[in-house]
């Protein structure tokens, strides 16, 4: 069956006419492209699209099917219009089956969901699974040392308004896991009402370690972002935690007078609550910022959570490490928590980098050191 034959019937046409402003994907396109009908039948898949309309439509394959192609030659005879004047999208007017009032398209939204998990073979730890769809990839540089390494890519290129990015990561028993970033994410400028999500949920078993070192999440003037980052930990497990958050782009003189932002961090053991922080900055960022008992000014934060048996024996070199615009404390026997302000990310980033290899006990992964 030529489906290009299909595409030249003018009854089959009329048909896609009537399913044209149910698809804001395609109302785009014509709008984009001056409404060219061969175009659209050029530029698009022709079997996906006429299984996807007959289905909109109620039509089943089978309809499609039984209608008779006309000859090749005859198709290429066919006199197309220069401009979709049947279906009813004509600038200044409207058709009958056009609606009264005008839709606007749906801007595209990127979707990412990764599953990884590992487990040892020999002395060294290996993938064991793996699942990725859409917008994120993970990818796994070769490294000398025990511990699997993963390298998160967002090839949407950041987040905004109505992006869904989703990660689910399980050390298994007896493994190390290392997951960072291949750059810093950014949470650009939303549209109003819309919210870009990340949930990135994190499982630590029994004798496993796991560090977590994204790097740096900018944020942009209008941005509006919810993210959650879970930790179940077992009992006999260990935890190196840094997240980073940077203001708007000092560099180009950005200030956050309008942002939205939900981060949350929850680390549990064994199902019991070790570690909960939450940030939620709305509207004036900077002068929220700005404030001396908030954050004086700062353009950049970073919280690192450490969790393991010496952790107290690590306090105090780390705090002979730190700048008077940093912290860190014991929480519990085994939980060592920094906060660390800065004027902006290249600041931070240089007090993070020693603290960051001391925790580690290894050299960083790549990605940390372009």
């Amino acid at each position: 069956m030529d489906e290009l034959s299909i595409l030249h019937r003018s009854d089959f046409r009329k048909h896609l006419a009537k399913v044209i402003w149910r698809e804001p994907c395609a109302r785009l396109f014509f709008q984009q492209q001056s409404y060219n009908w061969p175009l659209f039948c050029a530029g698009l898949d022709a079997r996906c699209r006429i299984i996807r309309f007959a289905l909109a439509m109620g039509l089943h394959c089978d309809e499609i099917s039984s209608m008779t192609p006309i000859p090749s030659s005859q198709c290429q005879q066919s006199s197309w219009p220069d401009r979709a004047c049947e279906l009813p999208v004509i600038r200044g007017q409207h058709a009958e089956t056009a609606p009264t009032a005008a839709v606007q398209p749906a801007p595209p939204r990127a979707v990412g969901d990764i599953s990884v998990s590992t487990k040892r073979r020999g002395s060294a730890s290996v993938l064991a699974g793996l699942r990725q769809v859409g917008s994120l990839k993970l990818l796994f540089p070769r490294t000398n040392g025990a511990a699997l390494q993963g390298v998160i890519v967002n090839t949407a290129g950041g987040v905004t308004g109505g992006d869904q990015l989703d990660l689910n990561a399980t050390a298994c028993a007896g493994t190390s896991l290392t997951l960072t970033t291949q750059a810093a994410e950014r949470a650009y400028r939303a549209q109003p009402g819309e919210t870009g999500m990340i949930r990135n949920v994190l499982s630590v078993e029994s004798q496993a370690s796991l560090a977590w070192l994204p790097q740096e999440t900018i944020l942009f003037q209008d941005c509006n972002l919810d993210r959650t980052l879970t930790v179940d930990l077992h009992a006999q497990s260990r935890l190196l935690l840094c997240e980073t958050l940077v203001f708007g782009r000092a560099a180009m003189g950005e200030k956050l007078t309008r942002a939205s932002l939900n981060d949350r961090i929850d680390i549990r053991r064994s199902g019991r609550p070790l570690f909960l922080d939450t940030i939620r900055l709305q509207g004036d960022v900077a002068a929220h910022l700005g404030k001396p008992a908030i954050a004086g000014g700062a353009g950049a934060v970073a919280t690192l959570v450490y969790v393991a048996p010496d952790a107290q024996g690590r306090l105090d070199p780390l705090r002979a490490q730190l700048g008077p615009t940093a912290g860190a404390s014991l929480i519990g026997d085994d939980l060592l928590l920094l906060r660390a302000l800065a004027p902006d990310s290249f600041a931070l980033r240089q007090m993070l980098l020693p603290l960051l290899r001391d925790l580690y006990g290894a050299s960083l992964p790549r990605p940390w050191m372009i």
